[in-house]
């Protein structure tokens, strides 16, 4: 019962200390990549579909409507195994399925049409449509606040190369001058790349938090939440379940006998 029950929990996947965990850079890889991939795997699917729809009439359509279902639950597998092992999730556990019938003598559009699934096609459909908009807003939102941080943090850097180089002083104007604070350019400097680590800490949070949302949304914890059955439970339940009728079946062999006195 524990194990099972330690089955059904669903790995955290979050990361601490995000400015020295690899975690969060191989999550801001992944959402840079996220826009580019997100504008192939809807590509694919609309011109897919398109196709399938419009060849419906030669039958051509059909195995291609039926083999872009496979596609599309291929690229869902392969975002959400990317996003576990980007997370340091363990592998989901194997569920046992037996068939129940066999598919000898079954040509390849009858087994296509068997494994198609209307209910996981248009989950995984609906699945890339959201990966396609969210890796847009997520790759907006991640560049905006760590451009924000780093932005900061470079600013005395570039203030010095444009004083040495053109002579512009782009801090002439600022917020100090005009509350007529009196800091010289080492305390600004000083100030400035305080706020944007700050920033860039914030920023590494945001990233951190889009990842959770984008594995909230790819069903990446669906696997965890549903235990198989053991495969000992398997084999032993039918033969225990046996064992037990047999015992009920056979007489009483072997038994102490109620004894009678001799009067």
């Amino acid at each position: 019962m524990k194990a099972i029950e330690a089955t059904a929990k669903t790995p955290t996947g979050k990361v601490n200390w995000v400015l020295f965990n690899p975690k969060t850079y191989a999550t801001i890889l992944y959402l840079l990549l996220s826009l580019p991939l997100g504008i192939i795997y809807f590509t694919v699917a609309i011109t897919g579909l398109t196709l399938s729809i419009g060849l419906t009439p030669i039958f051509i359509g059909i195995p291609l409507f039926f083999g872009v279902a496979k596609l599309l639950n291929g690229i869902v597998n392969f975002e959400q195994n990317m996003i576990r092992q980007i997370l340091g999730l363990p592998t989901p556990p194997v569920s046992y399925t037996y068939k129940q019938q066999s598919e000898a003598g079954q040509n390849w559009l009858m087994r296509m049409a068997r494994g198609f699934d209307g209910g996981l096609f248009i989950r995984n459909l609906l699945l890339v449509l959201l990966k396609f908009v969210t890796g847009i807003v997520f790759f907006v939102i991640m560049v905006t606040v760590i451009s924000l941080g780093i932005g900061f943090i470079a600013l005395p850097v570039v203030h010095i190369i444009l004083m040495n180089e053109m002579q512009l002083d782009i801090l002439e104007n600022n917020l100090f001058s005009y509350f007529h604070i009196d800091w010289t350019y080492n305390q600004q400097y000083m100030l400035y790349v305080g706020v944007g680590l700050v920033l860039f800490w914030i920023a590494l949070r945001v990233v951190n938090g889009l990842m959770q949302i984008q594995r909230r949304i790819m069903y990446v914890d669906e696997p965890y939440q549903q235990p198989p059955m053991p495969v000992e439970a398997q084999i032993h339940a039918p033969v225990q379940s046996q064992y037990y009728e047999y015992q009920e079946d056979r007489p009483t062999q072997g038994m102490m006998q109620p004894a009678y006195r001799e009067l």
